[in-house]
């Protein structure tokens, strides 16, 4: 098959075209796909092609974010308690003398009780900054850097509200420096939006 008859104006000549060259016929057989029997050139794209509604920003936002988060923070929590449980488990049973089924037991209560309040913290945590997240990118109408580290101090100041004005400040703070960590490792990896636009604005 040769794709010569795109190139050429619709003709009613009862003509019959000469036979194709030997040439041009291997070359139209190993072109064609041996499945669908489709040329496989019709198919090809200089770049991948995606759909955005018009204006819209050619990434996921905070949003669309905020449920892997909360979803991969739980199941670090899960895993990280779990860890923890299975160690506190282990010298549990050795310290009271635990063999057997009783020992088995034990230790799988130690896993699901510690696994489940780890999960549920980092849960409750992620669920706190992606909601501030979200808010402070509607309100301020930008997603950048100052967005992050604002729902950080957010989230820590809630979540330690009710134990003291101490240690909600503590909380704060922690919240502040983990997210301005993490702002200043995505800048220096390069995922940093906003330095990246004024690169592209000034250099």
């Amino acid at each position: 098959m040769s794709d010569d008859y795109l190139n050429k104006p619709l003709s009613f000549d009862s003509t019959p075209p000469p036979p194709p060259t030997r040439a041009t016929t291997t070359t139209s057989i190993q072109n064609l796909s041996p499945y669908l029997n489709y040329d496989p050139r019709f198919l090809q794209q200089s770049q991948p092609e995606f759909i955005f509604p018009e204006g819209a920003s050619k990434q996921r936002g905070r949003f669309e974010l905020a449920f892997s988060q909360i979803g991969s923070s739980v199941m670090i929590g899960a895993g990280v308690g779990g860890l923890a449980g299975l160690y506190n488990g282990l010298k549990a049973t050795n310290l009271a003398n635990q063999t057997g089924k009783l020992r088995r037991t034990q230790l799988l209560n130690h896993i699901m009780k510690q696994g489940a309040a780890t999960a549920n913290t980092l849960g409750t945590i992620a669920v706190m900054y992606s909601g501030f997240g979200v808010l402070i990118s509607y309100v301020r109408g930008e997603d950048d850097e100052m967005n992050t580290i604002a729902a950080g101090g957010a989230t820590g100041l809630l979540y330690k509200c009710s134990a003291g004005f101490k240690r909600c400040a503590i909380g704060g703070g922690v919240g502040i420096a983990l997210t301005s960590l993490y702002c200043l490792w995505s800048a220096y990896s390069g995922n940093s939006k906003k330095i990246n636009d004024l690169r592209r604005q000034y250099l």
